[in-house]
């Protein structure tokens, strides 16, 4: 098996190269650094590190104020907490002047350990991409979200960078470098197209293979700039495979499925199926446990593409 790297596991030793090359970077924290893995920053750089405590609200306006006077502040802390419990904030000192913050959100979506629904994130793309200004971004894998973080230094707009718990093979080709509004195509394919990004991209490359042995050609695209999408990718996938499933780590409500139905609705008229969490929260459990509960495994992917193209 390849090496796996869990995402947070590169995120303070990035924050650190990132800010040797800009001065301006600090990082702010709501007392949540030794899961995140901040500690490595915090210990390099204690002066360009801020514990603001379980105030996460706070913490956005301490960031915009920040930018107003030339820092590049990155915040972190638990996708669910900068997504629901801060959407104030975020819309009002962050998203409408526009400024120059990024939003890391950990443990993104419904595997967060054993922290149960408190903790998962399912309505905070729906949230962010709702917001005016607001770039939102899940990467693959510990590899792009390196390129993730480097790119962001450089983007003065606002940003949420969803940032995976647990560890995940490389799915990023060599040579891929990350754009924000661009897809990458890990499968080609002719009957269906399954759109995904992070966690889930393994799941959906074994329902393709399983597809593959049932007669069905399968196209795997990875979404990992959910707003801006990849909007001639989805057309070409529309117009080429003419059904499209997308698989979410997030309510259906406002997800991946919803950008890309907007698409297609728009530009090029198909059959989209959305997987997700359908109204409903969360539970406790592990990452295997969730993906039975909420069907999706790549038994239930393949499944449910069968299905939905009638074979």
């Amino acid at each position: 098996m390849s090496e796996q790297i869990a995402p947070r596991d590169v995120l303070g030793t990035t924050l650190i190269e990132v800010a040797q090359r800009d001065p301006d970077v600090v990082v702010l924290d709501a007392d949540f650094h030794p899961a995140s893995k901040l500690k490595p920053f915090k210990e390099h750089f204690p002066e360009r590190f801020i514990e603001v405590g379980i105030a996460e609200q706070n913490m956005m306006g301490v960031a915009a104020g920040l930018s107003t006077l030339g820092f590049k502040p990155f915040v972190c802390t638990v996708a669910a907490f900068c997504s629901r419990r801060a959407c104030d904030q975020v819309m009002v000192s962050i998203a409408l002047p526009r400024l120059n913050v990024k939003i890391l959100g950990v443990y993104p979506g419904i595997f967060v350990g054993l922290n149960g629904a408190t903790h998962q994130s399912l309505e905070d793309i729906a949230i962010m991409r709702a917001l005016a200004h607001m770039n939102v971004v899940h990467p693959s894998d510990a590899w792009e979200l390196q390129q993730v973080l480097a790119f962001a230094a450089e983007f003065d707009q606002p940003l949420y960078v969803r940032v995976a718990r647990d560890p995940a093979p490389r799915f990023i080709p060599q040579g891929h470098q990350f754009q924000l509004g661009r897809s990458f195509t890990l499968r080609d394919g002719n009957d269906v197209t399954l759109i995904t990004y992070g966690e889930l991209i393994g799941d959906t490359l074994e329902a393709a293979a399983l597809l593959e042995n049932r007669g069905v050609s399968a196209r795997v695209i990875v979404m990992s700039s959910l707003k801006p999408v990849d909007t001639e990718a989805i057309v070409q996938a529309a117009e080429e495979t003419h059904y499209i499933v997308t698989v979410d780590n997030h309510s259906v409500y406002g997800g991946l499925g919803s950008a890309v139905a907007e698409v297609v609705c728009e530009r090029a008229p198909a059959k989209v199926k959305r997987l997700g969490l359908r109204d409903r929260f969360g539970r406790s459990g592990s990452n295997e446990a969730m993906k039975r509960k909420f069907g999706l495994t790549a038994q239930d992917i393949a499944r449910e593409a069968m299905d939905f193209i009638h074979r």
